[in-house]
């Protein structure tokens, strides 16, 4: 937890660490959708389960996060939190696309090899 994670003297390899915690995370968020979906979904996905659930991840930035980094919930300290909010959704958003764009592939491979 940071009073300002801008004040924070830097550390080593945090950047390295920080970027492969943040796409383990998501890889974890991943494998908890598959297993949360059906196996109907798997076989034919559809795009609006996959968008909902990336999109739901953005409350853990906004409540997790960004409050430990000293930017407040939903970055309500920052110098433009609705940007900000836009930018964490956008980025969510795009991860749910990516959940539907890898069960597209998965479905393919299944059918072409039953």
């Amino acid at each position: 937890r940071h009073a300002s994670i801008n004040a924070a003297p830097q550390k080593p390899f945090e950047c390295a660490v920080g970027r492969m915690a943040h796409y383990t995370i998501g890889v974890v968020f991943a494998m908890a959708f598959v297993v949360l979906a059906s196996g109907a979904w798997l076989r034919q996905p559809t795009l609006l389960p996959a968008l909902l659930f990336g999109m739901g991840t953005v409350v853990f930035p906004f409540f997790i996060m960004q409050p430990s980094f000293g930017l407040g919930i939903a970055a309500s300290k920052t110098p433009r939190p609705a940007q900000a909010r836009l930018k964490s959704l956008g980025t969510h958003t795009v991860f749910g696309v990516g959940l539907y764009v890898c069960a597209l592939a998965v479905s393919y491979v299944l059918r072409a090899n039953a």
